[in-house]
Parts: C-alpha cells; structure tokens; sequence
C-alpha cells in the first residue's frame, strides 16, 4: 500500500512538471522574475556586464561604434534592469526624440486595449468605424479592408502615393489581403480606435497605456502622421511591457493573446510582419517600396526570436524574449538613409553580440 502511495506521488509529480514545461515552451518565457521601474519615479534598478558573464571589454567598441553612427541614446535592459544607459551627442536622459515609425507598436497595443474592453474588434471591416468612402475606390473592394489589414500592411491600396491618406490619395491595386505593402494608411487604425472609443486618439492612448506604465511623452501631428516622441526611457518602458507579455507588475495591460498575435507573421507574404512589428528568423521578408520577396533572416547577426520596431532614422526597439533583452536605439540616420532598417542593424548586431554572448 506505501509502495502505491509513493508510485502515485512520484507519478502526480511528473504530470505536474510536463505540464509546467509545455505551457512554457507555448508561451513567450515567463516573466517571474523581471524588474519593473516604478510609475512616479527616475529610480531605476540596475545590473552589471560582470554579473550576467557578459563580455566586458567589448563594451567600449560597441559605445565608440554607436558615438560614430550619430546616435543620440542608447539602453540595453536586461530582466527589466539597466545594464546599459548611454547618450551622444548633447542628449541626455531627459532629452525627447522622436520614435517615428517604430512608434507604430503603439498603435498596435491600443488597438489590442482597445478590443480587450470590446469597444473593437480587428476582424470587422474599417467602414464599420469611419463610414463608408474613407478610400476613393469602390465600395465592394473597400469592404474587404479589415482593421487587421491595417495592422498587417495588406490593405491593397496603393503605397506610391506619399503620406497623404485622405480619401483621394487612397487608390485601388489589389484586393485587400493579396499584397503587402508598407503604407502610412495604418494612421487610419488610431481614427477607429478614436470613433469606437468614443475619445480621442491621445486620451485613449494616454489613459490606457501611457500613465499605466509610466512613460511620458506626447504625440505631435506631422501632415496627416501623429508621431510620438518621448525620452529613451520611456521607449524601454513600452519595450519591457512587450517583453513582459503585455503585462505591467500584476496588471494586464494588453492581453497576452493579441500581443502573441501581433508578434508572430500575420499574413501569408511578408513572413518578417506581424501587426507592425518586424519579425527576424523568418526564411524570407519584404522590404517597403518594393514586391521583391529576399531569402533569409532580416537581420542575420541578430537572435531568432528578436522582434523589432523600426523607425526612420534607425529607431530601435529590439526584444529578444529567449535573453529577456530590451535594447533601444535614438538618434540621427547611422549611414545617411532614412529607411528604419538596413546595414547599421546587422552591423550593431554583431558590436551587441561580441558584448553580450
């Protein structure tokens, strides 16, 4: 009878372990153990390259490489600690900058807020909040254009035409879903979030993610662009939320499953796109102003699991949830061209590699 005893014991705690092994392995690792800054406060935990085993002397090549590269700051966080905090060029940590396009992430996390409290659903059709007529193309292909379309950079309207996204400027090329192509029309995703919130754009912003985490900042209209610009701190805020499984200390902020969502390839084309988040280890990506598909990882030197917001310029966001790494980059254009990805990434990957591995 002892013996049974024992065997069912042993038995229960084996299942138990499985269990607890698979839903990790599920799951982006679990967050247990992250550091969270405080709200209201400039205290900030920090770390060392020491304490984690990381390679020491490879950290002034990688500074010198960014002070070279126009940056202006520049944070590696590791667990939510700061293990690096650095600025150039007269920035320091007060100074704002704007994240441009890698502000983008934002959108997509108000929107998942947004449908959390069942005032939208990404599924229905962008007329179902702004009217019909918002494009100037028929309004049986109109229709087919999702709030996830927006997201997903798969509208099929045509991105030749500039930043402008009245209703004129929106043009017809493909049925929404067959084409990728990165657009500036997914500004049309903050006017749903607006008309369904009942609110503005900003306040909705503000109220639900902005002051929940602590970050400071403000939107500022450019043209028809509403780009956000802050301290570099408070971009790691918004990068350790996502690192956190959209979860701030014990609050759910965006729920897990629209975040799992957004950051994992969102449509059949373009495999390094998620719901605006580049997406690296894919085996192929697009890249905007072009259809070409190019084989391979978008940023080779950088981890597989990484996933990216990436603004013009060269703002980073990067996350790396397998090393529980948040690393941020601000500044100027690191080799004079203004799209948010090229050479310079794959370049500081491999100066963060040599520091960190």
């Amino acid at each position: 009878m002892i013996k049974k005893i024992i065997l069912f014991i042993f038995l229960f705690i084996v299942l138990s372990c499985s269990k607890e092994t698979t839903n990790t392995l599920i799951i982006n690792p679990t967050n247990e153990n992250l550091y969270f800054p405080p709200l209201d406060s400039n205290e900030w935990a920090t770390t060392n390259a020491k304490d984690l085993n990381w390679e020491e002397s490879q950290l002034q090549p990688l500074l010198n490489f960014l002070a070279e590269k126009n940056t202006k700051s520049f944070m590696i966080l590791h667990n939510g600690k700061i293990v690096v905090e650095a600025y150039f060029n007269n920035h320091n940590s007060n100074s704002v900058w704007y994240w441009a396009s890698a502000g983008k992430t934002l959108t997509t996390a108000v929107s998942g807020i947004a449908q959390k409290e069942g005032l939208l659903d990404i599924n229905d059709k962008v007329s179902d909040y702004l009217g019909n007529n918002w494009t100037s193309i028929p309004i049986e292909k109109e229709n087919l254009i999702t709030c996830k379309n927006l997201l997903s950079m798969n509208t099929g309207l045509d991105d030749s035409l500039g930043d402008d996204v009245s209703p004129k400027n929106l043009k017809y090329i493909e049925d929404a879903g067959k084409r990728w192509a990165y657009h500036n029309v997914y500004v049309k995703m903050q006017d749903v979030i607006a008309n369904a919130t009942n609110s503005s754009f900003d306040a909705f912003f503000k109220s639900r993610l902005k002051d929940k985490i602590g970050m400071t900042g403000i939107w500022r209209k450019i043209g028809d662009l509403n780009v956000f610009w802050s301290n570099t701190r408070s971009m790691a805020r918004f990068g350790l939320l996502t690192l956190a499984n959209g979860k701030w200390v014990k609050s759910q902020i965006i729920q897990e499953n629209f975040l799992i969502e957004a950051t994992n390839t969102s449509q059949n084309i373009n495999k390094a796109y998620g719901y605006l988040w580049w997406l690296n280890g894919k085996e192929s990506y697009h890249l905007p102003q072009t259809q070409t598909e190019f084989s391979g990882k978008l940023i080779p030197n950088a981890p597989n699991d990484m996933i990216a917001a990436l603004g013009k310029n060269d703002q980073k966001i990067y996350i790396v949830p397998s090393k529980k790494l948040v690393i941020i980059r601000m500044g100027e254009s690191a080799n004079n061209t203004n799209f948010g990805l090229s050479n310079f990434d794959d370049e500081l990957w491999s100066k963060i590699s040599a520091f960190i591995y």
